[in-house]
């Protein structure tokens, strides 16, 4: 019987027999810096270059966030320029996190004074990550790969931040969906910059064996979330064992995406 004024919780289901929980978060992390509204990306654009705010204090509260989880992707975490004070804010997440295995992808410099990532954080040893450059009207973005388990049914997870125009979006999708193919163990995430009703992705679910998410959850803007622009597609190889959710990432602008999934252990070894 539960104890006055608490509801009894459900139980959670174990995973199927021959299959691995693992927990996932993607987290566009904004190099640490505190967005609240609109109006910051103007009156505190500085801490977009410069080494001011609470940025180790907002890592410290991702990195508590992030030590939950099994396998964690992130975009826009700094690999060491002055904004975060030459800081590589992968690594110390590592750290603080908990995570044995990390990897990073630079792929964008602002100003010339700060740059942006792609990362990884793992549990799990990866038996390799591969860094690939996406095509794109302005260079600089990427996709970090990460493969898990032997063979050719061994668990991919990709994490790549695309662009904002439409156009560059269909050309870095369809390189990904040339590098994902008919994996059935496939995981991409990151920030697409778009909602999965997009015609560029729709070709990207047309051409691999991801799958369209179950549920929209809004993850953007992080004060008033309004547009579903962070995801975790998975292929039709695994399955989900809830649904999708949003919670803060420290005073980034963008809330972080979590999904818990069932992995076969074949999958992993």
């Amino acid at each position: 019987m539960s104890s006055p004024g608490h509801q009894a919780q459900p139980a959670v289901a174990s995973p199927p027999r021959g299959a691995r929980r693992l927990r996932l978060l993607s987290a566009n992390i904004q190099a640490g810096s505190s967005t609240r509204g609109y109006h910051d990306y103007v009156a505190r654009s500085w801490s977009h270059v410069l080494p001011a705010g609470n940025k180790r204090g907002s890592l410290d509260t991702i990195a508590q966030l992030a030590g939950q989880y099994d396998i964690v992707g992130l975009n826009e975490s700094d690999p060491g320029s002055l904004r975060s004070g030459f800081t590589n804010q992968t690594h110390y997440l590592a750290q603080r996190g908990g995570f044995d295995y990390w990897s990073h992808q630079p792929n964008r410099r602002v100003g010339g004074v700060a740059s942006s990532a792609n990362g990884l954080l793992s549990k799990l040893e990866p038996r390799e990550v591969i860094d690939h450059s996406l095509p794109g009207r302005i260079s600089g973005r990427g996709v970090l790969m990460a493969r898990f388990g032997d063979g050719d049914d061994g668990l991919v997870v990709a994490v790549a931040h695309l662009s904002l125009g439409a156009a560059s979006r269909a050309s870095q999708l369809g390189f990904i969906a040339e590098l994902l193919g008919d994996h059935p163990h496939a995981v991409l995430m990151g920030d697409f910059n778009c909602a999965v009703e997009r015609p560029e992705m729709q070709a990207l679910f047309r051409s691999t064996r991801l799958q369209p998410p179950t549920c929209m959850v809004p993850t953007f803007p992080s004060w008033r979330p309004q547009r579903a622009i962070d995801h975790i597609l998975i292929s039709d190889g695994l399955a989900c064992s809830s649904d999708a959710c949003a919670m803060p990432a420290a005073m980034s602008d963008h809330l972080a995406l979590s999904l818990e999934l069932d992995v076969p252990e074949e999958a992993l070894t």
